[in-house]
């Protein structure tokens, strides 16, 4: 009979533990990808995000029909579409990789109590994470809330398997195409821009699907592993590995990540760290799926935002702050759905701790703009910035965006391609929304209340305290 293969996350066929696991045991083989923005907590893409999937999941089928196999395609909430698919091609199991968010679990434990009720086995592999959320704890047995302790215990761990081959092979039902479900057709979803079509950006800039991303993986260690410690701060000099939106869709895997990092004999300990630190903001999810709306640290609840300046968000959103990294940095992320690493925490900051506006209105902002956002790192690195995160450092750390530009950008090669007229004139520069040492201070006394309703809550005895949340 045949085994259901219920993709999400993880659009690839090599390293897939589900896919791996229905193919040993023989048989038929479909696949299903269930657009789901309807079960209770799972939150809509955002645009930029459905644009890549859109080209992802395209690629992953035409390579699932080139073995053998098809893609089925449904939106709906998952508890009903997928033992409704499993009834239709007439499946004895169905398998998945797991997810962490809080929805996403609830989802996915609903889902397999729907196919139990109708006798139709239901299986879980972990393909999407190196370390299991549950696998990685204090002491204590708590979870870690700071990271290098976090990545210390990782390592101290068995090494991360090796990854699973990619089958030359996926056999579907016998009387293809007739004993298939029906599909959705993928154009109809919506998920690509129209009227107006801002994506010219996002396709000069990407190729979504796995076999882009492996050329990338490959280049990227022949190329700029070696100088990436040293350079990958430095907006302009190209040496990031642009994996992040691979990782977030699975069209590479950690695992294979991780083992083609090691064995290619670069320098790629700093670019691991970096792997970790995206195992960390998933870590931190499992244990508070709130992440993207509460604040890790619950101390923060007493920060006094002022009232939002809706302009000022959207000169941001522009790249209109008359601060020219923060500038160049949005306009990358509105032209080609990312922004590098470095500018992304300077853009952040400026947002948060100079404009003293909300974390979230950020957060969101970069939900809808980026390729790679996903549930954990979006809201974890936002957080972090913010200081309400998970972070032995406080909040008082304010990155300048002048300082930032002299040392990362200093021949001012990345502004100049973003923001040309900071450099080369040719239109106007926008005028400074705020002055960065008056708006610094004002960022600092604003956290003295926090930290004044901190001490007073300490004062009040362990009740209070305990209010305080996970991340203290």
């Amino acid at each position: 009979m045949t085994t259901l293969v219920w993709f999400r996350d993880d659009l690839r066929l090599a390293d897939h533990p589900a896919l791996h696991a229905a193919l040993e045991r023989g048989g038929p083989v479909l696949g299903l990808y269930v657009l789901d923005e309807e079960s209770p907590g799972v939150r809509p893409l955002g645009g930029a995000a459905r644009w890549w999937l859109h080209r992802s999941l395209a690629s992953l089928a035409e390579r699932l029909r080139e073995r053998g196999s098809d893609l089925i395609l449904r939106s709906g909430p998952a508890a009903d579409v997928v033992p409704a698919v499993a009834a239709e091609a007439g499946a004895a199991v169905v398998v998945w990789n797991r997810r962490y968010g809080g929805p996403e679990r609830a989802a996915d434990a609903a889902v397999k109590e729907a196919l139990r009720a109708q006798g139709i086995e239901a299986r879980s592999f972990a393909g999407n994470l190196l370390f299991e959320p549950w696998t990685i704890t204090t002491g204590q047995g708590g979870h870690y809330k700071v990271f290098t302790p976090f990545w210390r215990a990782c390592l101290e761990q068995p090494p991360p398997r090796a990854p699973l081959p990619e089958p030359r092979e996926v056999p579907g039902p016998a009387s293809y195409p007739a004993s298939y479900p029906a599909t959705d057709a993928l154009d109809a979803w919506g998920l690509l821009p129209a009227a107006p079509d801002w994506a010219d950006g996002l396709r000069e800039a990407w190729e979504p699907g796995e076999p882009a991303a492996r050329r990338r993986l490959r280049d990227f260690l022949a190329d700029d592993a070696d100088a990436y410690d040293r350079t990958r701060d430095h907006p302009a000099r190209g040496t990031t590995s642009l994996l992040s939106p691979r990782l977030r869709w699975g069209e590479l895997s950690p695992h294979t990540v991780w083992r083609e990092a090691i064995a290619s004999g670069r320098n790629v300990g700093g670019f691991l760290s970096e792997v970790g630190w995206r195992e960390f903001a998933w870590h931190t999810l499992f244990h508070f799926p709130a992440l993207a709306e509460e604040n890790l640290n619950a101390r923060f609840d007493a920060f006094p935002w002022p009232r939002l300046d809706h302009d000022r968000l959207a000169l941001w959103q522009q790249g209109r702050t008359g601060v020219p990294l923060v500038d160049a940095g949005m306009r990358e992320l509105w032209a080609t759905g990312t922004m590098h690493n470095r500018v992304r925490m300077v853009a952040a900051s400026y947002l948060v701790k100079n404009l003293l506006i909300d974390w979230r209105h950020g957060e969101q902002w970069f939900w809808d703009t980026l390729v790679d956002a996903d549930a954990a790192s979006n809201p974890f690195n936002w957080q972090w910035v913010a200081g309400s995160g998970a972070d032995a450092a406080p909040y008082f750390r304010i990155f300048n965006p002048e300082t930032q530009a002299r040392k990362f950008d200093p021949e001012r090669r990345y502004i100049r391609r973003w923001a040309p007229e900071y450099v080369d004139g040719g239109g106007p520069v926008p005028e400074p929304l705020v002055d960065l040492g008056a708006s610094r201070r004002a960022a600092l006394d604003a956290y003295d209340v926090v930290k004044a309703t901190a001490a007073a809550s300490s004062r009040q005895g362990p009740t209070a305290r305990a209010a305080e949340g996970s991340a203290d």
